[in-house]
């Protein structure tokens, strides 16, 4: 029986965060580890321009994440890894699904309602329609499992809809994604404000912990980290939001259970505490680190491997496409 395929993408966007590693790109990696699916992973690149962006920027930081993806460990030949613009199929695929994506459905999104409020002077039909390219990312690659934040179920359950009503059209096209969320770690939260997910574009520098930092600094960020005048290093997100934020952090970076860390740390207050946060985390980012820095030193060498990423998902995606031009009706050559 072959194996399920799994699909997520990226946005290229700014450089991701602890909270992307924990909540998303280390459950990447663990299953590729595992070798029970098979993973298509994107850059996209066509989503990042919903806002306005600098084009020497967005080229670099198309770079950046499509190195940060392989600096976590993904591996390009047990993946398929590429950058979403180079394949046009998305975009293709994006207007043909917009004709079976209804309306009311696209304007009861909440992340475009969202944006819509952050970049007021820029409500393009891009910002209102994204979704419908998502659901393309997704349906090209005939994904089984689509690895999200809980903030994102909503796409996929849009996907799903919009799949259903093609499929009910032309049988048997499109496979029906789920989403698959992980249990814990799914929202990172603010080290400043701790009832809100971490941010990478928080204007707080302080409020998140990126990629790229130094061990310095991510040890200065938890020193810094809000907690509360408890001391008491307890798990209990409702009373101690900043406590049970950084011991959720400690424990996917050290492996250890909640019962575990408050009795290492029974007694010894936050001052003992958030340092063991900060130290944990600057050990488990700095082969991210090292590993990224290098790759950004070899800019021939991600486009070769960007090259055969293009090529391997394109002939998936062409795949696809030939079922869905031919149930539609379209002329073939």
């Amino acid at each position: 029986m072959s194996k399920k395929r799994i699909l997520s993408g990226v946005q290229s966007s700014g450089t991701p965060t602890l909270g992307n590693y924990l909540g998303a790109f280390k459950n990447w990696v663990a299953l590729q580890d595992a070798g029970e699916y098979e993973s298509v992973y994107c850059v996209v690149d066509l989503h990042a321009i919903t806002v306005r962006r600098d084009p020497a920027q967005l080229r670099r930081q198309t770079y950046e994440m499509y190195a940060l993806l392989l600096a976590i460990g993904l591996d390009p030949k047990r993946n398929v890894l590429f950058v979403q613009s180079h394949v046009p199929a998305h975009a293709e695929l994006a207007w043909l699904l917009g004709c079976y994506t209804m309306f009311g459905e696209l304007s009861r999104m909440t992340q475009f309602k969202d944006k819509s409020a952050r970049h007021a002077d820029n409500i393009n039909a891009g910002l209102f329609t994204y979704p419908v390219l998502m659901a393309a990312d997704i349906l090209l690659y005939q994904a089984d499992l689509v690895p999200v934040g809980d903030d994102q179920k909503q796409h996929v359950e849009l996907t799903r809809d919009v799949a259903l009503r093609f499929n009910g059209l032309h049988p048997g096209v499109f496979t029906l994604p789920a989403p698959y969320i992980p249990p814990v770690g799914a929202r990172i939260m603010s080290l400043q404000e701790p009832t809100r997910k971490m941010d990478k574009s928080d204007p707080n520098p302080a409020a998140h912990i990126l990629l790229t930092d130094t061990a310095d600094v991510i040890r200065k960020k938890f020193k810094k980290a809000v907690t509360d005048s408890d001391s008491q290093v307890r798990y209990d997100p409702e009373a101690k939001p900043g406590v049970s934020n950084l011991m959720t952090i400690y424990a996917l970076a050290t492996g250890k259970k909640f019962p575990e860390i408050e009795k290492d740390f029974e007694g010894m207050g936050y001052g003992a505490f958030k340092p063991a946060v900060g130290d944990a985390v600057a050990a488990l980012l700095a082969p991210v680190g090292d590993t990224f820095a290098r790759l950004m030193d070899d800019t021939g060498y991600l486009d070769t491997v960007m090259r055969d990423g293009r090529d391997r998902a394109a002939a998936l995606a062409e795949q696809t496409m030939e079922k869905v031009r031919q149930a539609i009706g379209f002329v073939a050559l």
